[in-house]
Formats: C-alpha cells, structure tokens, sequence
C-alpha cells in the first residue's frame, strides 16, 4: 500500500493553531502538547489514504468528503479532520480542509 502525501490547507492550518491556542487558555500547555499530539497522529494516519481507519465518507455533507475523528488513548477526541482526495504536481494527495470541534455544523464550514 502506498503513502499518501497529506497537506493542511491554509485553514486547517489556522484551525490547528487556533485548537492549540484555546487548550493552552482552558486547560494550559501540557494538555495542549498532548492534544497536538494527538491531531498529528490522525493526521499521519491519513497516508493511508481514504481507506484510513476510521476515516467516513461524508457525501452528505458534500460529495467527496471524508471525516476522521481524532482519537486520543484510543477514545475519541472533540475534533474531526475534515478532508478530501485532492491533486498536486505529484499526484493525488489527501488535502485537509479543516480540524472542527464535533459540535460544530461541519458542512457551515467548508470552504
């Protein structure tokens, strides 16, 4: 099986940054670090591809969307990667649209 390329658009970039910056004011930086941790390791995990585990698709929000839950000591975390099978120069990637809290109405913040 191959590796996928994964790349964060500019917004979950933004979103990633913003996750991190309210972890630190609510819950302070040890638990911000861990929780880094924890996005990163599902966002690796989406080399597999759209096949990842646990990744879902989600044509219901908008055809050719997949979401992954972040997972943290094997619970579930309150973010999910919002993503798609996107094109580059190399070839098809999984391109991250955003990192959304579960509460959130997920297709109000698609680009």
């Amino acid at each position: 099986m191959r590796a996928w390329p994964v790349r964060l658009t500019a917004t979950a970039e933004a979103d990633f940054a913003d996750i991190l910056r309210w972890t630190v004011e609510r819950f302070g930086h040890a638990q911000a670090q861990r929780y880094a941790k924890a996005i990163s390791a599902s966002l690796t995990e989406l080399a597999a591809g759209p096949v990842a585990a646990g990744a879902v698709k989600r044509d219901d929000i908008r055809e050719g969307i997949f979401t992954l839950h972040v997972a943290r000591k094997s619970r579930k975390g309150r973010h999910f990667i919002m993503f798609r099978v996107g094109h580059a120069p190399e070839g098809e990637v999984m391109e991250v649209l955003r990192l959304l809290h579960d509460a959130m109405e997920l297709e109000r913040h698609l680009p």
